[in-house]
């Protein structure tokens, strides 16, 4: 092993309205204080229960990806797990997110953008 993972860094235009999305999704505390970073302006943090970190960094300019535009990629997204998807569609739409795809009746995920532009999938269990 050469390392080992500390966080998870999204780009944005806005840190602490991501933060606060990913806080309603997933849980965990805004902001914590912790030697590792310093948290300002351009940079926020989401401690999550399993102690994964995810953070977020103000970007200049920010250009958010569009799914499935291969000219402006999504470089990276994230895959949940949910019990209800139904449930979990209206519970990710109320805090900020855009469906992008809503699949099929034989497809039992859903594809949608966080206030950014990062996409992510809710997968039923």
């Amino acid at each position: 092993m050469i390392g080992s993972l500390q966080c998870v860094v999204l780009d944005c235009s806005d840190v602490l309205e991501l933060a606060r999305f990913y806080r309603g999704l997933l849980g965990g505390t805004v902001n914590r204080p912790d030697p590792r970073w310093s948290l300002d302006d351009d940079w926020a943090t989401l401690h999550l229960r399993t102690g994964l970190v995810l953070c977020f960094q103000r970007v200049e300019d920010y250009r958010p990806p569009r799914w499935p535009d291969p000219t402006r990629p999504q470089q990276f997204h994230l895959d949940l797990d949910v019990k209800d998807l139904d449930q979990a569609r209206q519970q990710v739409l109320a805090l900020g997110a855009t469906l992008l795809d809503p699949g099929d009746a034989t497809r039992r995920w859903h594809v949608y953008a966080d206030p950014a532009g990062h996409p992510f999938c809710l997968l039923e269990e």
